[in-house]
């Protein structure tokens, strides 16, 4: 579903990404997981048609995205870090907009929303403004919206981050469940090695623009005996606190913007 090929992204003389390779099989859930500043923005930006790659390949369900950005984006969802979610909107009207965007027809968009509404539990708060939302909700309600246009693969870049256990527990069971149910792909990237562990099957790690170790969470235990995920993440990594780039920083809170502004 997902082929990258020595792929390559400079700025300047850096090389943000440096010759990574890896596939994301039909129907998986895939964990990047990487230290602050490794490269794993740089390489979202790549997938989902925000940013052309300086050499390699990048294939979405056979589109190249950086040549075709309009037949990819049909391919994929993606839940962005930071919100992106319009605050004076209802629930419904956040889908409903989404869904005109990417040229659904009333009726289909409105029974995927209704069906996505429930399986994520806001049902009956589909006439509420999100303002009135908590986190959690809005995370949900993210999700759902990302998945109305019946994407093959979805992107979640740190879809947790500041949410309790227990929301966070809630949220993966959704999201496990569609993943069985429709077989939509699943590229997630978090920095709780636990939710990595319990919830992808396969893994890559990425570190100073290179991809380190893939496999999964058992195997790349063994290869650095460690007793954790995040064990043997810090082995492969370091354990030394890493600063985020200012690239990386600056992406994070423009990429949702600048894929509004794409579409």
């Amino acid at each position: 579903m997902i082929r990258v090929e020595n792929l390559v992204k400079t700025y300047g003389e850096i090389k943000a990404v440096n010759d990574i390779s890896f596939h994301v099989e039909r129907g998986e859930i895939f964990a990047f997981l990487g230290p602050n500043g490794a490269g794993k923005t740089t390489t979202i930006k790549m997938l989902t048609t925000l940013l052309r790659p300086s050499s390699g390949t990048v294939t979405i369900d056979g589109i190249d995205p950086s040549t075709n950005q309009n037949e990819a984006r049909k391919r994929f969802g993606i839940v962005f870090q930071d919100p992106s979610l319009d605050d004076e909107l209802t629930a419904f009207e956040n889908m409903d907009l989404h869904g005109a965007l990417y040229g659904m027809p009333r009726k289909l968009r409105n029974e995927r929303t209704e069906m996505l509404l429930g399986l994520f539990e806001l049902k009956d708060r589909r006439d509420h403004p999100v303002k009135q939302f908590s986190g959690g909700m809005r995370r949900r309600l993210e999700i759902a919206r990302s998945l109305l246009h019946t994407p093959k693969i979805i992107f979640l870049d740190e879809p947790t981050l500041g949410l309790d256990p227990q929301t966070r527990n809630q949220l993966w069971t959704h999201v496990r469940k569609l993943n069985e149910e429709e077989k939509v792909t699943v590229f997630l990237t978090t920095h709780y090695m636990e939710e990595a562990d319990r919830v992808a099957q396969r893994i890559a790690i990425i570190d100073h623009g290179r991809i380190v170790a893939q496999g999964t969470s058992a195997e790349l235990k063994q290869q650095t005996g460690a007793e954790t995920l995040e064990q043997a993440f810090l082995s492969l990594t370091g354990s030394s606190i890493r600063e985020e780039s200012a690239d990386a920083s600056a992406s994070l809170r423009n990429m949702a913007k600048m894929w509004r502004k794409g579409r």
